[in-house]
């Protein structure tokens, strides 16, 4: 087995950037989700509410990041604003210090975006814990929903695909294009060489010089359902097959509880945390397993 994508997203919810090798932090890969988008209030929101977001392009550049619209407008970011304001930002059910971009960049995604919002960068100062049923104590997370990372097995969307596939041939329905791409489900690490959901029994794992726990399962929400193309809702797909086979009572009858979800919670692809930071990860790495669950 062997890693087969490195994907980052530094803004949250917008297009993510494809890499050969990635710096693995106490919080998860260099530079993933360290920005966000919050309304004025500091409540972040993602494709779940703004699927447009899905359009937005996003580069790394040697002074912060470069971003360019749909329609090709583009705006230099800064790694942090020289003139923003300290403010609190909620992600779920945390709360975090963020540094708020006044002035044109603000202004910049309000207009591409059509909503009144700012965005915010986490500083190395600020320390946002995951869920504390998961946290030894030191365990970091920047603005993604929860956790570090997420892994994903490229056999387990071949699976999820082929379900896909041959219930729109039972239902006669077209309107899905099969195989949906793993674009849809903004995994930072992909392997490939495992059987499809080979995942979900992994308890930890090495990557390179990089020892990770497989903390939980990630539940998944409607964003897998946005073609983060067209930044566009596209049908009930793959929500509508997943639901068949992978909810967590289905998956994990006897440790759903354990892993904080709900019986109906619907899984795909599982969340990391580091147990060592500073080792860097590179496509082709194998992947070793450690414990099983």
């Amino acid at each position: 087995m062997e890693i087969s994508e490195i994907n980052i997203y530094p803004v949250k919810s917008l297009k993510g950037i494809a890499l050969s090798e990635a710096v693995v932090e106490k919080g998860g890969l260099w530079l993933d989700r360290r920005w966000m988008l919050t309304d004025p209030d500091g409540m972040f929101f993602t494709q779940r509410e703004v699927p447009k977001m899905a359009t937005v392009h996003v580069e790394v550049t040697s002074n912060g990041l470069q971003v360019t619209s749909e329609n090709g407008e583009e705006m230099s970011i800064p790694s942090e604003p020289d003139k923003g304001h300290r403010q609190n930002v909620t992600v779920w059910q945390s709360e975090v210090a963020g540094l708020v971009y006044n002035g044109e960049v603000s202004e910049w995604f309000s207009d591409v975006l059509g909503r009144k919002c700012q965005l915010v960068v986490m500083p190395e100062t600020s320390k946002r814990h995951v869920s504390k049923d998961f946290d030894n104590g030191d365990d970091i997370v920047s603005f993604a929903d929860g956790y570090p990372l997420l892994l994903i097995g490229e056999a387990s969307l071949e699976e999820l695909n082929a379900r896909i596939c041959k219930r729109n041939e039972e239902d006669a329905d077209n309107s899905v294009p099969a195989p949906l791409p793993m674009n849809r489900f903004r995994p930072n690490v992909v392997v490939q060489g495992s059987d499809a959901f080979a995942e979900d029994r992994w308890a930890k794992i090495r990557i390179g010089e990089t020892i990770f726990r497989v903390a939980k399962p990630c539940a998944r929400c409607q964003i897998p359902t946005i073609d983060q193309n067209t930044g566009e809702f596209d049908g009930k797909e793959p929500s509508r097959t997943l639901a068949m086979f992978r909810m967590a009572k289905q998956v994990f009858p006897s440790d759903y509880e354990a892993f904080g979800l709900t019986p109906n919670s619907v899984v795909f692809g599982e969340n990391l945390i580091p147990e060592n930071s500073g080792g860097t990860i590179n496509l082709g790495d194998a992947v070793e397993i450690l414990e099983k669950r």
